[in-house]
């Protein structure tokens, strides 16, 4: 293995195992695996990028620095050169963390400074511009984030957002530094004393000539932009040859679970339930008038019409119900709703699952313990097709929240299904 990502979710982990195993045309990617947690046993041979899928977002602090940890020192077993620390576009954490605890302790591990810091991925119109994050033509702050129930980030300010959160200082890299190619941010980077650097970064062009300036860093952090151009640096010396990807596709019944509130993901829902079945899931989780049964007997009664659940609500819906029964009790119900459901549904032979939200999909994917997830083919930027191992295959989508085109969830069963 010679490239480590720790992904502190399920959903940003196929995120970045896409991004590497595509790569840079005209040579491709990566031979990548997705682990969901760290895996008790080595790695296949032949995969030459690993990705660790934890459930760290969220939790406490301490948690998240030793899961981060136990991740790395499982990658640097199986030989990787270079680790990423993996997390979301929109930088999702709170001023405690989780992102500048993680990114210290992993830098403080292998004994490196001036680490990149960069959530920029123009693909999805995230991009970091003079160290503030936008999405699209919008501030972060301005995008709908400021909404979301678990980490509301209201500043755009990356570095200070960032301060919040670690012991040291935070340097940047200007653009027109990284603009002037990929020496000038090598020397600059290394001018610099800080743990963390961010590097601002508007195109894929910037993140293909900041991947080239930090082709010998040992510790890199950002969104998975950040490794558009991490394969091509061991293509280029000899140590990998290269990958196209290939398709990878099941046949069998489907079933949709969503439980992002983002704004992407309302509006998908809201064009698929034009044409195809759809349960919303309310607040009667909380009384378990609404069950795992409930949700299950919705979509195998509608087998072959894509049906969807899902629990996304508006910001005051949200807002509500986490006033009345507390914020944690709700997502923990929730998780546990969505990871029952799912686990029942492959039991009764679904072999198709998409599941939105980064949350949900980390619930749902711990409690199905499917192991180790071959990359296919991009779905759209940032989702890829994921296969299981095994005599019964399961395909799945993994989408983050603000990921996705208006018709993703029909798209992403078509993509699954075999031709």
């Amino acid at each position: 293995m010679l490239l480590g990502v720790i992904a502190d979710d399920f959903t940003g982990a196929s995120d970045i195992a896409n991004t590497i195993a595509k790569g840079v045309a005209p040579n491709g990617g990566l031979r990548t695996a997705q682990f969901l947690g760290v895996p008790k046993t080595a790695a296949s041979a032949d995969v030459e990028a690993g990705v660790v899928a934890l459930k760290s977002r969220t939790i406490p602090v301490e948690e998240a620095v030793a899961q981060s940890l136990d991740a790395l020192n499982w990658l640097l077993a199986q030989g990787c050169r270079q680790i990423v620390f993996k997390y979301c576009s929109t930088f999702d954490s709170t001023r405690d963390g989780n992102i500048g605890p993680v990114g210290e302790a992993l830098a403080a591990a292998l004994d490196v400074k001036s680490v990149v810091a960069c959530p920029a991925f123009p693909g999805a119109g995230r991009t970091v511009y003079m160290a503030h994050l936008f999405v699209h033509d919008r501030l972060l702050c301005e995008s709908g984030m400021q909404n979301h129930p678990l980490t509301p980030m209201t500043d755009p300010d990356i570095r200070r957002w960032l301060r919040y959160q670690t012991r040291s200082s935070v340097g940047h890299v200007a653009l027109d530094t990284v603009r002037k190619g990929a020496e000038e941010v090598a020397a600059a980077l290394a001018a610099k004393d800080d743990t963390l650097v961010i590097v601002d970064a508007t195109s894929d062009q910037d993140l293909i000539t900041i991947g080239s300036a930090i082709a010998d860093h040992k510790l890199v952090t950002g969104g998975s932009g950040i490794a558009i151009g991490l394969a091509e640096n061991f293509i280029r010396r000899g140590q990998a040859s290269g990958n196209s990807g290939r398709l990878i596709e099941t046949d069998g019944p489907d079933a949709i679970l969503a439980g992002s509130c983002s704004g992407a993901t309302r509006s998908q829902i809201d064009v698929h339930k034009q044409n195809h079945p759809t349960l919303v899931i309310d607040d009667k989780v909380m009384s378990c008038e609404t069950t795992s049964d409930h949700v299950v007997e919705f979509i195998t009664g509608n087998h072959g019409q894509a049906p969807l659940a899902y629990s996304s609500g508006t910001p005051e819906e949200v807002k509500a119900i986490q006033a009345k029964y507390g914020r944690d009790k709700v997502a923990a119900k929730l998780d546990a709703l969505f990871a029952d459901t799912a686990l029942k549904l492959i039991q009764s032979g679904v072999t198709r699952l998409v599941v939105a939200g980064g949350e949900t999909s980390g619930a749902v994917v711990s409690a199905l313990d499917l192991g180790a997830l071959t990359i296919g083919q991009e779905i759209d930027p940032g989702v890829p097709v994921l296969l299981s191992d095994g005599d019964k295959p399961i395909a799945l989508a993994l989408k983050s929240g603000n990921f996705g085109s208006a018709d993703f969830f029909v798209k992403a069963l078509e993509r699954l299904k075999a031709n």
